[in-house]
């Protein structure tokens, strides 16, 4: 039988007070956990305030410490970065940037003209030569250790994710489970500071439509505490009372004793997992995915990480989506309740990739979006919660991986972290980048010191196509907006042809 988790109430009265001190302006009246963890900011502009009762303390702008990032020579940017290898990355991202070759190559992949073999496999050596070889590490092992190897010399780490979608069969789990554990062999394989964490999906572990039905009766015991759930292990807060339960509008029925059975399955694979990252001491690091299936995610990644994080060493780490409007509270409630057990945490903060299905979804049920209102409003929650960490590393043993493509919040971060003392050899603290984006800033951060990791995705072309598709939809416009590393790369490369004569 599960333990209850504490209530919100009881949670927000856990903070420490001389923490809150630090913070909390004394004549604020807002108790909400919202407004606590939004004082804790990286650095917000006074024209865009969060709080009615902004804390005294006061945090220096991008814009006083423009050079604590150097994102402007070039030269020094992609100094690792052979010429071959260069050109290849600009024509690459000149191409992804421009949106009707993006939509007609999704077209021509979820076409029938992929069931004819000749055009199919055109189809897949185009990609397999330039997309494919822009954002993915290898087909195969040794292909992804020459890869890591290459990202090791030029001073960055790899975060491997053998890069697999969903599946609704415990046959298909288990082969995948078979290949995340490859992952991490491989990753024990390598130098140690070349490797950072090896990445897993639930989605892959256990049957897609077992997730959404434990996702619903976890979000009906949200909805009515009383209802049990006998199947449910410990676990940390996994709602706010922000939080969006529109996709259970009935309840839902018990799991039939098969559907109990083939969770145990996907939960004792996980654990498998666990124990193999133990053993080569690699971080696990599981990623977040659609609302419909993000509470039976959490609940996986908080039941393994009460049994696998330990003393100063949080080995499992969960991924928060910041344009989520309810992120920061659930952070500060799982943060707290781990806190409370002893636990260290691991946070992965993104901003989040499904916007508009997840839009589209609240909208067909008659509800508002779970996403924020404005892209600024992402900006300030991410930044809020990257701050928010900062302080927790700071101040005790969790960690995070502030995985941004924006060159603002890197710097705020980057700043922030400076001020506070945090060493940048930290292992509970680094950055992260998709590979073969955001080139300028991977390099910019890591030249400032910080520990800086590259998402590799790997395996074979036709099975990593469906997770390329569903990238390029998801970043397109981030694809689009790749201005700067294109620009520098234009910079670099007309240098290096100059120089040649």
């Amino acid at each position: 039988m599960a333990t209850k988790v504490l209530p919100p109430k009881l949670l927000k009265n856990l903070f420490s007070a001389a923490s809150a001190a630090r913070y909390v302006n004394s004549s604020a009246t807002s108790s909400s956990s919202v407004a606590a963890i939004s004082q804790l900011t990286l650095g917000e502009k006074p024209e865009v305030p969060i709080l009615e009762n902004p804390p005294t303390i006061t945090t220096p702008t991008v814009q006083d410490h423009p050079d604590i990032l150097d994102l402007k020579d070039h030269q020094k940017l992609f100094s690792t970065v052979p010429t071959k290898k260069l050109l290849h990355a600009a024509l690459t991202l000149h191409m992804s940037a421009f949106g009707p070759m993006v939509d007609l190559g999704t077209w021509v992949m979820n076409s029938r003209a992929m069931d004819v073999e000749i055009t199919r496999e055109a189809m897949l050596k185009v990609i397999r030569h330039t997309f494919y070889e822009h954002f993915c590490a290898g087909e195969d092992n040794l292909e992804v250790e020459k890869c890591v190897r290459r990202a090791n010399d030029a001073g960055l780490r790899a975060m491997l994710d053998y890069a697999v979608e969903f599946t609704d069969d415990n046959e298909t789990c288990d082969h995948n489970l078979e290949n995340f554990i490859q992952s991490i062999q491989t990753a024990a394989s390598l130098p140690p500071s070349s490797v950072s964490a090896v990445v897993v999906k639930i989605t892959a572990l256990c049957p897609l439509n077992l997730l959404e039905r434990v996702s619903d009766l976890l979000r009906w015991q949200q909805k009515d505490p009383s209802f049990n759930l006998p199947w449910k292990h410990d676990s940390l807060p996994i709602f706010a009372e922000s939080s969006p339960l529109y996709h259970t509008l009935t309840k839902p029925e018990p799991l039939t004793p098969e559907e109990e059975k083939y969770l145990q399955l996907g939960y004792d694979r996980l654990l498998r997992l666990c124990q193999k990252s133990v053993e080569a001491n690699v971080r696990l690091v599981v990623d977040a995915e659609h609302t419909t299936v993000q509470p039976a995610i959490d609940y996986f990644t908080y039941s393994s990480a009460i049994k696998f994080n330990k003393d100063d060493n949080p080995l499992v780490y969960g991924t928060m989506q910041a344009y989520l409007k309810d992120a920061k509270e659930r952070l500060l409630l799982a943060t707290t309740a781990a806190q409370k057990m002893g636990i260290p945490m691991g946070i992965k903060l993104v901003r989040g990739a499904y916007m508009s299905s997840e839009s589209k979804l609240a909208s067909s049920l008659g509800f508002e979006s779970p996403i924020h209102n404005s892209i600024q409003d992402t900006h300030d929650c991410y930044n809020d919660c990257a701050s928010f960490m900062l302080e927790k590393i700071n101040n005790g043993s969790d960690g995070v991986i502030l995985a941004t493509h924006n060159v603002e919040s890197g710097r705020l971060a980057a700043k922030k972290a400076q001020d506070m003392g945090i060493e940048k050899e930290n292992e509970r603290f680094e950055f992260a980048q998709l590979y073969g984006m955001s080139e300028a800033l991977s390099f910019g951060l890591k030249n400032a010191g910080f520990r800086v990791s590259k998402y590799m995705p790997y395996g074979p072309v036709e099975k990593v196509v469906p997770y390329l598709l569903r990238r390029a939809e998801e970043n397109r416009g981030l694809l689009a907006a790749s201005s700067v590393d294109r620009e520098l790369m234009r910079k670099e490369l007309k240098r290096r042809l100059v120089s040649a004569f």
